[in-house]
């Protein structure tokens, strides 16, 4: 029993940890009623070495994905990508994936597209990221590239898979919609 606690523990306390070190670089994010947004964008070849665009030492990258995660399911989309900036690792297939779930949720489905391209290219077989995408496709209205993906998902995970159950669940709303 202590150990199935610390295993749940250990992500919990890594999203907090890294929610903690985003609470921490306040500075950094407007404070106003609108969306927050960096003041110094960490993307821009010219800010990486400024300090508040280095990555937080002592936390890794999944540390951050997962803050970054709870950030952005608990509504902070634009905190989630502002802590996602920080990963050492561009080409990490979770980053990438929780960059385009904020990207989209803060409403460019467009912009969130390549991140779900990309995280797919380097990890074919991440199956969230193919849920994530087939609501995207959804999102512009585009249910039969949303099936391409559930197939995907089906071929790749099962039926079974968590994966599979949400993108369908949203397929069929998406239709029942239509």
């Amino acid at each position: 029993m202590a150990q199935i606690g610390s295993r749940l523990a250990r992500p919990l306390v890594s999203a907090f940890a890294a929610a903690a070190l985003l609470a921490g670089a306040a500075p950094a994010l407007a404070d106003d009623d609108g969306p927050a947004k960096p003041r110094i964008d960490c993307t821009k070849a010219k800010n990486k070495n400024k300090p508040a665009c280095k990555p937080h030492h002592g936390v890794s990258d999944d540390e951050i994905v997962n803050g970054a995660y709870w950030l952005a399911h608990a509504g902070k989309h634009s905190d989630a990508l502002a802590l996602l900036a920080t990963v050492k690792d561009k080409d990490n297939p979770r980053a990438l994936n929780a960059m385009g779930y904020a990207t989209r949720k803060l409403g460019d489905v467009d912009g969130a597209l390549p991140y779900y391209a990309r995280a797919l290219a380097i990890k074919p077989d991440y199956v969230q990221a193919r849920e994530y995408l087939g609501e995207a496709f959804l999102a512009k209205g585009d249910v039969v590239r949303a099936r391409a993906e559930l197939d995907e998902i089906e071929r790749r995970a099962g039926a079974g898979s968590v994966s599979f159950a949400n993108l369908k669940r949203e397929i069929v709303a998406f239709e029942a919609r239509s």
